[in-house]
Protein backbone atom coordinates (compact mmCIF):
# COMPACT_ATOMS: atom_id res chain seq x y z
CA UNK A 1 0.00 0.00 0.00
CA UNK A 2 0.93 3.59 -0.53
CA UNK A 3 0.87 6.15 2.79
CA UNK A 4 0.09 9.12 1.50
CA UNK A 5 1.12 11.77 4.39
CA UNK A 6 -1.09 15.15 3.99
CA UNK A 7 0.38 18.48 6.51
CA UNK A 8 -2.33 20.50 6.25
CA UNK A 9 -2.40 24.39 7.57
CA UNK A 10 -5.68 25.37 7.11
CA UNK A 11 -9.02 23.74 8.74
CA UNK A 12 -10.89 25.14 5.66
CA UNK A 13 -8.57 23.51 2.90
CA UNK A 14 -7.90 19.99 4.74
CA UNK A 15 -10.48 18.26 2.86
CA UNK A 16 -9.57 19.08 -0.37
CA UNK A 17 -6.64 18.08 0.23
CA UNK A 18 -7.37 14.51 2.15
CA UNK A 19 -9.99 13.76 -0.88
CA UNK A 20 -6.93 14.50 -3.65
CA UNK A 21 -4.96 11.98 -1.10
CA UNK A 22 -7.72 9.55 -1.65
CA UNK A 23 -7.96 9.38 -4.93
CA UNK A 24 -4.13 8.53 -5.00
CA UNK A 25 -3.12 6.42 -2.06
CA UNK A 26 -4.72 3.46 -0.25
CA UNK A 27 -4.02 5.05 3.58
CA UNK A 28 -3.64 8.70 4.48
CA UNK A 29 -1.57 9.41 7.40
CA UNK A 30 -3.57 13.08 8.27
CA UNK A 31 -0.60 15.23 10.53
CA UNK A 32 -2.38 17.29 12.89
CA UNK A 33 1.27 18.74 13.97
CA UNK A 34 0.83 21.11 10.16
CA UNK A 35 -2.73 22.61 11.46
CA UNK A 36 -2.59 26.58 12.55
CA UNK A 37 -5.52 25.81 14.58
CA UNK A 38 -7.05 22.65 16.16
CA UNK A 39 -9.00 20.96 13.59
CA UNK A 40 -12.21 18.90 14.13
CA UNK A 41 -10.91 15.32 13.70
CA UNK A 42 -14.01 13.52 13.52
CA UNK A 43 -15.13 15.60 10.90
CA UNK A 44 -12.32 14.89 8.54
CA UNK A 45 -11.60 11.39 9.25
CA UNK A 46 -15.55 11.28 7.42
CA UNK A 47 -14.61 13.55 4.62
CA UNK A 48 -12.81 10.37 3.01
CA UNK A 49 -13.59 6.41 2.25
CA UNK A 50 -9.86 5.98 2.93
CA UNK A 51 -8.67 4.58 6.23
CA UNK A 52 -6.94 7.84 8.05
CA UNK A 53 -3.65 7.30 9.92
CA UNK A 54 -3.15 10.11 12.58
CA UNK A 55 0.33 11.47 13.85
CA UNK A 56 1.31 14.22 15.55
CA UNK A 57 5.45 14.73 15.66
CA UNK A 58 7.69 17.10 17.45
CA UNK A 59 10.30 18.89 15.90
CA UNK A 60 13.19 16.47 16.94
CA UNK A 61 11.52 13.53 15.48
CA UNK A 62 10.78 15.93 12.24
CA UNK A 63 7.28 17.31 12.76
CA UNK A 64 6.01 21.11 13.17
CA UNK A 65 4.10 20.82 16.38
CA UNK A 66 4.69 24.19 18.47
CA UNK A 67 2.63 23.40 21.49
CA UNK A 68 3.59 22.14 24.63
CA UNK A 69 3.62 18.63 25.46
CA UNK A 70 0.26 17.97 27.14
CA UNK A 71 -1.51 19.42 24.27
CA UNK A 72 -0.14 17.54 21.82
CA UNK A 73 -1.08 14.04 23.95
CA UNK A 74 -4.44 15.81 24.75
CA UNK A 75 -4.90 15.49 21.00
CA UNK A 76 -3.67 12.58 20.16
CA UNK A 77 -6.40 10.76 22.76
CA UNK A 78 -9.07 13.03 21.11
CA UNK A 79 -8.28 11.79 18.01
CA UNK A 80 -8.10 8.36 18.95
CA UNK A 81 -11.26 8.33 20.26
CA UNK A 82 -12.64 10.09 16.80
CA UNK A 83 -11.69 6.42 15.56
CA UNK A 84 -9.37 6.30 12.69
CA UNK A 85 -8.03 3.29 11.88
CA UNK A 86 -4.27 4.20 13.03
CA UNK A 87 -2.55 6.81 15.36
CA UNK A 88 1.12 7.02 15.35
CA UNK A 89 2.38 6.96 19.06
CA UNK A 90 6.35 7.53 19.63
CA UNK A 91 7.54 5.08 21.86
CA UNK A 92 8.50 7.39 24.91
CA UNK A 93 4.75 8.22 25.14
CA UNK A 94 3.11 5.33 24.14
CA UNK A 95 2.44 3.53 27.19
CA UNK A 96 0.63 6.59 28.71
CA UNK A 97 -1.92 6.53 26.10
CA UNK A 98 -4.02 3.16 26.43
CA UNK A 99 -5.52 1.68 23.45
CA UNK A 100 -9.20 2.41 22.44
CA UNK A 101 -11.65 1.01 20.41
CA UNK A 102 -10.21 -0.44 17.06
CA UNK A 103 -7.99 2.15 16.30
CA UNK A 104 -4.57 0.18 15.63
CA UNK A 105 -1.38 1.31 17.13
CA UNK A 106 1.66 2.43 15.20
CA UNK A 107 4.39 2.99 17.82
CA UNK A 108 7.28 4.93 16.53
CA UNK A 109 11.02 5.51 17.03
CA UNK A 110 12.68 7.93 15.42
CA UNK A 111 16.13 8.34 14.95
CA UNK A 112 17.25 11.75 13.13
CA UNK A 113 20.84 12.33 13.93
CA UNK A 114 22.30 8.59 13.20
CA UNK A 115 21.47 5.09 12.36
CA UNK A 116 21.30 3.07 15.12
CA UNK A 117 22.76 -0.18 14.92
CA UNK A 118 21.27 -2.32 17.42
CA UNK A 119 17.35 -2.02 16.37
CA UNK A 120 16.22 -5.31 18.31
CA UNK A 121 15.70 -3.75 21.77
CA UNK A 122 13.44 -0.75 19.77
CA UNK A 123 11.03 -3.86 18.68
CA UNK A 124 10.88 -5.42 22.13
CA UNK A 125 10.12 -2.32 23.43
CA UNK A 126 7.54 -1.12 21.30
CA UNK A 127 5.64 -4.79 21.45
CA UNK A 128 5.94 -4.56 25.26
CA UNK A 129 3.89 -0.39 24.21
CA UNK A 130 1.40 -2.58 22.86
CA UNK A 131 2.23 -2.49 18.83
CA UNK A 132 -0.13 -3.61 16.38
CA UNK A 133 2.57 -2.08 13.57
CA UNK A 134 6.23 -0.70 14.60
CA UNK A 135 7.62 2.80 12.89
CA UNK A 136 11.23 3.12 12.80
CA UNK A 137 12.54 6.38 11.22
CA UNK A 138 15.88 7.51 10.82
CA UNK A 139 18.07 8.92 8.11
CA UNK A 140 19.00 7.26 4.91
CA UNK A 141 21.42 9.49 2.92
CA UNK A 142 23.07 6.88 1.07
CA UNK A 143 23.14 2.96 1.08
CA UNK A 144 25.34 2.54 4.25
CA UNK A 145 22.78 4.42 6.37
CA UNK A 146 19.31 2.93 5.21
CA UNK A 147 20.87 -0.98 4.71
CA UNK A 148 20.04 -1.77 8.95
CA UNK A 149 16.35 -0.19 8.35
CA UNK A 150 16.08 -1.79 5.00
CA UNK A 151 17.31 -5.29 7.38
CA UNK A 152 14.96 -4.49 9.83
CA UNK A 153 12.02 -4.27 7.43
CA UNK A 154 12.75 -7.97 5.71
CA UNK A 155 13.27 -9.34 8.68
CA UNK A 156 10.70 -12.16 10.16
CA UNK A 157 9.08 -10.59 12.79
CA UNK A 158 6.69 -10.92 15.46
CA UNK A 159 5.00 -7.94 14.61
CA UNK A 160 4.52 -6.03 10.85
CA UNK A 161 7.52 -3.38 10.25
CA UNK A 162 7.21 0.55 8.44
CA UNK A 163 10.34 2.20 7.79
CA UNK A 164 10.62 5.58 7.30
CA UNK A 165 14.03 6.72 5.20
CA UNK A 166 14.69 10.47 5.53
CA UNK A 167 17.15 11.63 3.39
CA UNK A 168 18.41 10.89 -0.83
CA UNK A 169 17.92 7.60 -0.30
CA UNK A 170 14.28 7.37 0.62
CA UNK A 171 13.20 6.24 -2.45
CA UNK A 172 15.64 3.76 -2.60
CA UNK A 173 13.95 2.29 0.83
CA UNK A 174 10.83 2.74 -0.10
CA UNK A 175 10.68 0.45 -3.48
CA UNK A 176 13.36 -2.03 -1.29
CA UNK A 177 10.46 -1.62 1.38
CA UNK A 178 7.40 -2.76 -1.41
CA UNK A 179 9.65 -5.34 -3.11
CA UNK A 180 10.11 -7.21 0.80
CA UNK A 181 6.71 -6.82 1.62
CA UNK A 182 6.25 -3.70 4.36
CA UNK A 183 3.02 -3.33 4.74
CA UNK A 184 2.53 -0.02 3.38
CA UNK A 185 5.49 2.82 2.33
CA UNK A 186 5.46 6.51 2.78
CA UNK A 187 4.66 9.05 -0.37
CA UNK A 188 4.57 12.70 -0.23
CA UNK A 189 0.76 14.07 -2.14
CA UNK A 190 2.84 16.28 -4.35
CA UNK A 191 5.84 18.59 -3.71
CA UNK A 192 5.91 21.46 -1.27
CA UNK A 193 3.59 18.73 1.13
CA UNK A 194 6.16 16.37 2.08
CA UNK A 195 6.41 15.60 5.61
CA UNK A 196 10.54 15.23 5.93
CA UNK A 197 12.65 16.46 3.02
CA UNK A 198 13.29 14.53 0.22
CA UNK A 199 10.11 12.57 0.65
CA UNK A 200 9.19 10.91 -2.50
CA UNK A 201 5.79 11.89 -3.98
CA UNK A 202 3.22 9.62 -5.25
CA UNK A 203 3.65 10.47 -8.90
CA UNK A 204 7.38 9.85 -8.53
CA UNK A 205 6.87 6.49 -7.08
CA UNK A 206 3.53 5.34 -9.35
CA UNK A 207 5.33 7.26 -12.78
CA UNK A 208 8.76 7.19 -12.37
CA UNK A 209 9.49 3.74 -10.48
CA UNK A 210 6.04 2.15 -11.54
CA UNK A 211 6.07 1.59 -7.44
CA UNK A 212 2.60 -0.71 -8.60
CA UNK A 213 4.63 -3.22 -10.59
CA UNK A 214 6.95 -4.08 -7.91
CA UNK A 215 6.51 -7.03 -5.80
CA UNK A 216 8.89 -10.15 -4.28
CA UNK A 217 9.50 -11.66 -8.14
CA UNK A 218 10.98 -8.12 -9.26
CA UNK A 219 14.63 -8.07 -10.00
CA UNK A 220 16.47 -4.26 -10.35
CA UNK A 221 18.35 -2.52 -12.20
CA UNK A 222 20.48 0.05 -9.92
CA UNK A 223 20.81 3.53 -11.50
CA UNK A 224 23.76 4.95 -9.25
CA UNK A 225 22.82 8.47 -8.80
CA UNK A 226 20.15 10.77 -7.45
CA UNK A 227 18.87 13.76 -10.03
CA UNK A 228 17.40 14.99 -13.17
CA UNK A 229 19.07 12.69 -15.29
CA UNK A 230 18.82 9.57 -12.92
CA UNK A 231 15.29 10.55 -12.87
CA UNK A 232 14.55 10.19 -16.83
CA UNK A 233 16.52 7.67 -16.81
CA UNK A 234 14.23 5.49 -14.59
CA UNK A 235 10.96 7.00 -16.07
CA UNK A 236 12.29 5.42 -19.86
CA UNK A 237 14.16 2.27 -18.98
CA UNK A 238 11.10 1.44 -16.90
CA UNK A 239 8.57 2.39 -19.27
CA UNK A 240 10.53 -0.12 -21.80
CA UNK A 241 10.49 -2.92 -19.06
CA UNK A 242 6.98 -2.26 -18.85
CA UNK A 243 6.26 -2.70 -22.30
CA UNK A 244 8.51 -5.30 -22.94
CA UNK A 245 6.84 -7.23 -20.31
CA UNK A 246 10.06 -7.68 -18.01
CA UNK A 247 9.32 -7.79 -14.26
CA UNK A 248 12.75 -5.52 -14.03
CA UNK A 249 12.66 -1.67 -12.37
CA UNK A 250 15.31 0.68 -11.81
CA UNK A 251 16.45 1.26 -8.36
CA UNK A 252 17.70 4.68 -7.60
CA UNK A 253 20.87 4.32 -5.84
CA UNK A 254 23.86 6.68 -3.37
CA UNK A 255 26.33 4.27 -2.58
CA UNK A 256 28.40 4.87 1.07
CA UNK A 257 31.50 2.85 1.78
CA UNK A 258 32.19 1.36 -2.20
CA UNK A 259 33.64 -1.61 -0.05
CA UNK A 260 30.42 -2.91 1.19
CA UNK A 261 28.46 -2.60 -1.94
CA UNK A 262 29.26 -6.08 -3.68
CA UNK A 263 27.40 -7.56 -0.77
CA UNK A 264 24.75 -5.34 -0.65
CA UNK A 265 24.07 -5.48 -4.39
CA UNK A 266 24.38 -9.52 -3.85
CA UNK A 267 21.41 -9.59 -1.53
CA UNK A 268 19.64 -7.80 -3.42
CA UNK A 269 19.89 -9.47 -6.50
CA UNK A 270 21.58 -6.71 -8.45
CA UNK A 271 23.90 -7.63 -10.98
CA UNK A 272 23.75 -4.32 -13.46
CA UNK A 273 24.31 -0.89 -12.84
CA UNK A 274 24.29 2.36 -14.91
CA UNK A 275 26.63 4.97 -13.20
CA UNK A 276 26.13 8.87 -13.20
CA UNK A 277 29.31 10.66 -13.96
CA UNK A 278 29.78 12.28 -10.39
CA UNK A 279 30.25 8.52 -9.28
CA UNK A 280 32.47 7.35 -11.43
CA UNK A 281 35.70 7.85 -10.18
CA UNK A 282 34.76 6.06 -6.90
CA UNK A 283 32.99 3.24 -8.48
CA UNK A 284 36.05 2.82 -10.62
CA UNK A 285 36.99 1.08 -7.66
CA UNK A 286 34.90 -1.13 -7.13
CA UNK A 287 34.75 -2.44 -10.76
CA UNK A 288 37.83 -3.56 -12.74
CA UNK A 289 38.23 -2.47 -16.66
CA UNK A 290 35.84 -4.16 -18.97
CA UNK A 291 36.89 -2.25 -22.49
CA UNK A 292 40.34 -0.69 -23.51
CA UNK A 293 38.10 3.08 -22.96
CA UNK A 294 37.84 1.71 -19.05
CA UNK A 295 41.16 0.45 -18.71
CA UNK A 296 43.16 3.60 -19.99
CA UNK A 297 40.89 6.23 -18.56
CA UNK A 298 38.62 5.01 -15.78
CA UNK A 299 35.64 5.90 -17.96
CA UNK A 300 33.02 3.22 -16.97
CA UNK A 301 29.35 4.30 -17.31
CA UNK A 302 27.34 0.89 -17.25
CA UNK A 303 29.14 -1.74 -14.79
CA UNK A 304 27.86 -5.58 -15.04
CA UNK A 305 28.67 -8.62 -12.35
CA UNK A 306 30.64 -11.12 -14.24
CA UNK A 307 31.94 -14.72 -13.26
CA UNK A 308 35.04 -12.63 -12.46
CA UNK A 309 33.63 -9.89 -10.65
CA UNK A 310 31.89 -6.34 -11.48
CA UNK A 311 33.31 -5.01 -15.12
CA UNK A 312 32.82 -1.12 -15.80
CA UNK A 313 32.48 -0.16 -19.91
CA UNK A 314 32.11 2.88 -21.31
CA UNK A 315 29.09 4.09 -23.98
CA UNK A 316 29.41 7.68 -23.90
CA UNK A 317 31.84 8.01 -27.33
CA UNK A 318 30.09 5.86 -29.25
CA UNK A 319 26.94 7.77 -28.23
CA UNK A 320 28.40 11.14 -29.01
CA UNK A 321 29.46 9.46 -31.99
CA UNK A 322 25.86 8.06 -33.13
CA UNK A 323 24.33 11.71 -32.07
CA UNK A 324 27.17 13.34 -34.01
CA UNK A 325 26.24 11.69 -36.99
CA UNK A 326 22.43 12.65 -36.86
CA UNK A 327 23.33 16.32 -36.41
CA UNK A 328 26.24 16.41 -39.58
CA UNK A 329 24.78 14.02 -42.03
CA UNK A 330 28.10 12.30 -42.14
CA UNK A 331 28.71 8.28 -40.68
CA UNK A 332 32.40 9.18 -40.23
CA UNK A 333 32.51 12.87 -38.98
CA UNK A 334 34.46 11.16 -35.68
CA UNK A 335 37.04 10.51 -38.02
CA UNK A 336 37.70 13.47 -40.26
CA UNK A 337 39.51 16.55 -39.57
CA UNK A 338 41.04 17.77 -36.14
CA UNK A 339 39.27 17.68 -32.75
CA UNK A 340 40.22 19.45 -30.02
CA UNK A 341 39.59 18.25 -26.32
CA UNK A 342 39.23 20.36 -23.13
CA UNK A 343 39.68 18.62 -19.76
CA UNK A 344 41.78 15.96 -18.51
CA UNK A 345 39.62 14.33 -16.21
CA UNK A 346 38.73 10.53 -16.97
CA UNK A 347 35.99 12.26 -19.78
CA UNK A 348 38.70 14.05 -21.73
CA UNK A 349 40.89 11.16 -21.78
CA UNK A 350 38.13 9.00 -23.05
CA UNK A 351 37.38 11.71 -25.51
CA UNK A 352 40.91 11.54 -26.92
CA UNK A 353 41.35 7.79 -27.19
CA UNK A 354 37.95 7.18 -29.12
CA UNK A 355 38.50 10.19 -31.81
CA UNK A 356 42.18 9.60 -31.96
CA UNK A 357 41.19 5.63 -32.51
CA UNK A 358 38.58 6.79 -35.67
CA UNK A 359 41.77 8.70 -37.24
CA UNK A 360 40.79 12.07 -36.67
CA UNK A 361 43.79 14.63 -35.72
CA UNK A 362 43.57 14.96 -31.77
CA UNK A 363 44.80 17.83 -29.77
CA UNK A 364 44.03 18.17 -25.60
CA UNK A 365 44.36 20.86 -23.54
CA UNK A 366 43.29 21.57 -20.31
CA UNK A 367 43.24 24.83 -17.34
CA UNK A 368 45.88 22.92 -15.59
CA UNK A 369 48.76 22.62 -17.88
CA UNK A 370 50.39 19.24 -15.89
CA UNK A 371 47.16 17.61 -15.80
CA UNK A 372 47.23 18.35 -19.58
CA UNK A 373 50.65 16.98 -20.48
CA UNK A 374 49.47 13.55 -17.90
CA UNK A 375 46.08 13.21 -20.05
CA UNK A 376 47.61 13.72 -23.61
CA UNK A 377 50.85 11.39 -22.87
CA UNK A 378 48.32 8.40 -21.53
CA UNK A 379 45.88 8.87 -24.65
CA UNK A 380 48.77 9.51 -27.14
CA UNK A 381 47.54 12.98 -28.51
CA UNK A 382 48.85 16.05 -28.88
CA UNK A 383 49.30 18.34 -26.44
CA UNK A 384 48.29 22.29 -26.56
CA UNK A 385 48.98 24.43 -23.73
CA UNK A 386 45.77 27.00 -22.04
CA UNK A 387 47.20 29.69 -23.40
CA UNK A 388 47.42 28.60 -27.22
CA UNK A 389 44.14 26.41 -27.14
CA UNK A 390 41.80 29.52 -28.20
CA UNK A 391 44.52 29.91 -31.79
CA UNK A 392 44.01 25.92 -32.45
CA UNK A 393 41.67 25.71 -35.39
CA UNK A 394 39.88 22.43 -35.02
CA UNK A 395 36.68 21.14 -36.88
CA UNK A 396 35.05 19.12 -33.75
CA UNK A 397 35.41 20.86 -30.32
CA UNK A 398 35.01 18.62 -26.89
CA UNK A 399 34.46 20.38 -24.14
CA UNK A 400 34.77 17.80 -21.47
CA UNK A 401 36.08 19.22 -18.44
CA UNK A 402 33.00 18.95 -15.52
CA UNK A 403 31.88 22.23 -14.20
CA UNK A 404 34.51 24.31 -16.04
CA UNK A 405 33.02 28.12 -16.53
CA UNK A 406 31.93 29.82 -19.52
CA UNK A 407 33.95 33.13 -19.35
CA UNK A 408 36.86 35.07 -19.59
CA UNK A 409 38.08 34.71 -16.46
CA UNK A 410 40.87 33.18 -15.21
CA UNK A 411 40.45 29.50 -15.40
CA UNK A 412 37.49 29.73 -17.55
CA UNK A 413 36.52 29.16 -20.86
CA UNK A 414 36.38 31.78 -23.45
CA UNK A 415 33.79 31.23 -25.54
CA UNK A 416 34.94 33.06 -28.54
CA UNK A 417 36.79 29.30 -29.22
CA UNK A 418 33.78 28.22 -30.63
CA UNK A 419 33.60 28.96 -34.59
CA UNK A 420 30.67 28.76 -36.99
CA UNK A 421 30.54 25.27 -38.41
CA UNK A 422 32.42 23.81 -35.88
CA UNK A 423 30.98 20.75 -34.52
CA UNK A 424 30.50 21.14 -30.27
CA UNK A 425 30.08 18.64 -27.58
CA UNK A 426 29.55 20.06 -24.43
CA UNK A 427 30.42 17.45 -21.53
CA UNK A 428 30.67 20.24 -18.56
CA UNK A 429 27.36 19.58 -17.05
CA UNK A 430 26.12 15.99 -19.15
CA UNK A 431 23.67 15.39 -19.43
CA UNK A 432 22.27 18.67 -18.58
CA UNK A 433 23.28 21.89 -20.59
CA UNK A 434 25.50 24.49 -20.11
CA UNK A 435 26.37 28.21 -21.41
CA UNK A 436 28.59 26.78 -23.80
CA UNK A 437 25.36 25.29 -25.51
CA UNK A 438 23.19 28.64 -25.82
CA UNK A 439 27.23 29.94 -27.02
CA UNK A 440 27.26 26.96 -29.81
CA UNK A 441 23.60 28.09 -30.82
CA UNK A 442 24.65 31.74 -31.19
CA UNK A 443 27.75 31.25 -32.80
CA UNK A 444 26.46 29.19 -35.67
CA UNK A 445 27.77 26.61 -34.84
CA UNK A 446 26.52 22.44 -35.23
CA UNK A 447 25.44 21.56 -31.67
CA UNK A 448 25.36 17.79 -30.79
CA UNK A 449 23.48 18.61 -27.85
CA UNK A 450 23.85 16.79 -24.45
CA UNK A 451 20.13 15.51 -24.52
CA UNK A 452 20.46 14.12 -28.19
CA UNK A 453 23.95 12.11 -26.68
CA UNK A 454 21.99 11.53 -23.30
CA UNK A 455 19.23 9.30 -25.86
CA UNK A 456 21.80 7.63 -27.66
CA UNK A 457 23.56 6.29 -24.55
CA UNK A 458 20.09 5.25 -22.88
CA UNK A 459 19.57 2.63 -25.93
CA UNK A 460 22.83 1.80 -25.48
CA UNK A 461 23.34 0.91 -21.93
CA UNK A 462 19.85 -0.31 -22.01
CA UNK A 463 20.88 -2.86 -25.27
CA UNK A 464 23.55 -3.56 -22.86
CA UNK A 465 22.06 -4.71 -19.59
CA UNK A 466 18.97 -6.10 -21.24
CA UNK A 467 20.50 -7.80 -24.55
CA UNK A 468 17.25 -5.79 -26.36
CA UNK A 469 16.87 -2.89 -28.17
CA UNK A 470 15.10 0.45 -26.52
CA UNK A 471 12.07 0.16 -27.52
CA UNK A 472 11.52 3.84 -29.18
CA UNK A 473 7.98 4.34 -27.52
CA UNK A 474 9.55 4.23 -23.77
CA UNK A 475 10.70 7.67 -24.42
CA UNK A 476 7.42 9.22 -26.06
CA UNK A 477 5.71 7.03 -22.51
CA UNK A 478 8.41 8.76 -20.27
CA UNK A 479 7.77 12.23 -21.68
CA UNK A 480 4.21 12.12 -21.46
CA UNK A 481 4.29 11.44 -17.45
Amino acid sequence: MICISVTPTSRTLAPADLLNASRQGDLIELCLDHFLKEPNIGELIKAVDKPILISCRRPQDGGQWNGTESERLQLLRSAIVSGPAYVELDLDIAPGIPRFGSTKRVISFTSLNRPLGKIDEIFEKCQAANADIVKVTWPTDNLDAAWPLLAAVTQPRALPVVGFGVGRSGTTFSLLGRRYGSPWIYAALERGMEAFEQQPTVWQLKEEYHFEDINSKTRFLGIVGYGTAENTAARVLNAAFQELDKPIRCLPLIPGDVSRLPKMLSTMKINGLIIDPAYMTSMSTFAGPGDETAQKTGCMDVLTERKDGWKGVSTLMQAIDVAGQQVTNTPEWASRGSVLVIGHTAFAKAAALYFGSKGAAVSLASSSDNSAAGAARETGVRLVTWNAAHDVRADTLIIAERGLACGTGKGELNPMIIRERMNVVDLTSYPQESAFVEEALARGARLISPSAIFASQLQMQFKLLAGRELPGTAFEAAAGM
